[in-house]
């Protein structure tokens, strides 16, 4: 039986399932998109592989109301915000096709001595494999195929098990795009299966999104055939509010930050670390706001808290919030679990010596706590196996750029939630991974920086 499902989670319903691909149709896979990096690449420029990327972004404009419907029967993503990572999806292939040429032009190199010249020329590597989530099916394999295939690199790309429909969809939107037979290619690959392709010497690099178990696990595997990784995993983002102006608004940062997606993103604001005189007033209006998001059907346009992705992502979740209940930590706003269907909630008195402290929530659960000092926030913060993205809210320009400065993360930022943005590089340290995805920096990971030298 395939392990690729379509199952919604708002109804439980197997809605339809796909075939595993068999060893033969993976090794033909793989040879495929060999070829295509041989010929089609090599033979294609900059100008022309961005216009196929260009279509891309369109026709996943022009496709939004059936791509959205697809993922929120694969993952309870509620449909306004399906709606809008498609429309970021798109963003995307738009920012790579208009920087294309900028991104992959020659980079002069000053010589120290010598006669003549010296440059630096990116070429692709090859065949690259993407194993991505379920959390945001489209926009993941944008910022990943983007400017890959851009560069000339070609495609296998790997989807959860649960999103087949939507990576069928992305799959027919590149054929439609006008890119040839290889240069993106859809595998329903088991785990077991990615470790032939990564072997595969015709493979060349892998970019991972998910969990640090499985990001360990591809990276081992990777580094003993000598292969590129970049992986993007998990995170407990903190949320740092040391002064403000505007309660009300901060407190509405702070909400959207924890909710978005069913609270199921990666760089999510997840633990709310507040300054002391603050700390009450926050607590009462967040608490408040919190326990008036309802859960509602994904498919209303009006709903912004849908189910948890599976039932398998509900238990976990049920059972990390039973354990940290049990470690002392105290409710503060909750619900009633209905299935899938997860209540917002709201934590505090979380010591270090409960599991909660370290483990990232990856669903509508919110640690909020008290701090006395600058310092003590930036050291309650940093006290963390992750470090992919954070937030500071702040009065003092100074004081922010300075808290920015001492976190530990991939990214900060200061007085904004949501403010993602094609060119803006995205990416983590420690636990949360490696390497960046998005803007300039995302497209030079996977290339070869030739050194030419001109005597």
């Amino acid at each position: 039986m395939s392990e690729f499902a379509v199952v919604n989670p708002a109804t439980g319903e197997t809605v339809k399932s796909y075939p595993t691909i068999s060893n033969d149709e993976l090794v033909a896979a793989i040879a495929r998109a060999d070829e295509a990096h041989r010929s089609w690449s090599r033979s294609t420029t900059v100008e022309q592989r961005a216009a196929l990327i260009r279509r891309v972004g369109e026709l996943h404009v022009e496709r939004r109301e059936e791509l959205a419907d697809i993922i929120v029967r694969e993952m309870g993503k509620p449909r306004e915000q399906a709606l809008g990572e498609i429309d970021f999806s798109g963003d995307i292939y738009g920012y790579y096709a208009d920087n294309a040429a900028d991104l992959m032009r020659d980079e002069p190199i000053e010589l120290m001595g010598g006669e003549g010249s010296a440059l630096i020329r990116r070429n692709s590597l090859g065949v690259l494999l993407g194993i991505m989530p379920w959390n945001f099916p489209y926009y993941q394999v944008a910022r990943f195929a983007g400017p890959n295939l851009i560069i000339g690199n070609t495609i296998l790309l790997k989807h959860a098990a649960q999103c087949p429909e939507s990576a069928a969809a992305i799959e027919q939107i590149f054929l439609d795009a006008g890119f040839p037979d290889g240069a993106y290619v859809n595998i329903y690959a088991s785990h077991d299966q990615l470790g032939t392709v990564i072997a595969d010497p015709r493979v060349h690099g892998v970019s991972l999104t998910g969990s640090e178990r499985a990001g360990a696990a591809v990276a081992e595997l990777a580094g003993k055939h000598l292969k590129k990784v970049v992986l993007e995993l998990g995170g407990s983002d903190p949320f740092i509010l040391l002064s403000t102006d505007d309660l009300d608004a901060t407190v509405e940062a702070a909400v959207a930050a924890r909710v978005d997606n069913n609270g199921q993103a990666c760089n999510a604001a997840k633990r709310f670390i507040v300054i002391d005189d603050l700390y009450e007033p926050f607590l009462e209006k967040f608490s408040s706001a919190m326990s008036a998001v309802a859960f509602g059907d994904p498919m209303a346009d009006d709903t912004v808290l849908g189910p948890l992705s599976s039932a398998t992502a509900s238990d976990r979740l049920q059972e990390q919030l039973d354990r940290a209940i049990a470690g002392g930590a105290r409710v503060v706003v909750s619900g009633d679990r209905k299935d899938n269907y997860f209540p917002a909630t709201v934590l505090t008195d979380i010591t270090p010596s409960n599991d909660a402290y370290h483990e990232e929530f990856f669903g509508p659960v919110a640690a909020v706590y008290r701090v006395g000092s600058e310092d003590e926030a930036i050291s309650l913060a940093n006290d963390t196996p992750f470090g992919l993205g954070s937030y500071v809210f702040t009065t003092d320009a100074e004081q922010a750029l300075r808290v920015a400065d001492r976190i530990d993360a991939g990214m900060v930022f200061v007085n904004v939630v949501g403010a993602d943005s094609p060119e803006l590089p995205f990416g983590g340290i420690k636990g949360s991974g490696s390497g960046r995805e998005l803007g300039r920096f995302g497209a030079d990971e996977f290339v070869n920086k030739k050194m030419i030298r001109i005597g």
